[in-house]
């Protein structure tokens, strides 16, 4: 198991927000950056308002399990922020995974 690069200061989660490229569904937002590391980084911003501790948590963890599982489907390396809407507190693992999938081909990174 390969572990997951994260985005971890606010300075790298700027300079992805700064790119503008971003898109969203009723679940997740997903704002996206090529980057030149040969390594794909993810971030993941859970608002207070989607819940408590506990409940961000899990979503964090689901979005982390479905990018390891799903990041060899993707051309070229990027820099990815992951940003839960409301919506997503209560979903379970395999709508949060299809939200993702969703979003990807529509930022057209999929192979």
């Amino acid at each position: 198991m390969k572990h997951i690069n994260s985005l971890k200061t606010n300075r790298d989660f700027q300079t992805v927000y700064n790119k503008k490229i971003s898109f969203a569904n009723r679940l997740l937002i997903m704002y996206i950056r090529p980057n030149h590391l040969e390594e794909h980084r993810l971030g993941i911003s859970v608002s207070k308002k989607v819940g408590n501790s506990v409940i961000r948590h899990k979503f964090a963890r689901m979005v982390r399990e479905s990018f390891r599982l799903n990041r060899d489907l993707l051309e070229g390396y990027y820099d990815i922020v992951v940003i839960a809407r409301q919506s997503a507190k209560d979903k379970n693992y395999h709508e949060i995974e299809s939200a993702m999938l969703h979003l990807f081909k529509l930022h057209k990174i999929l192979k």
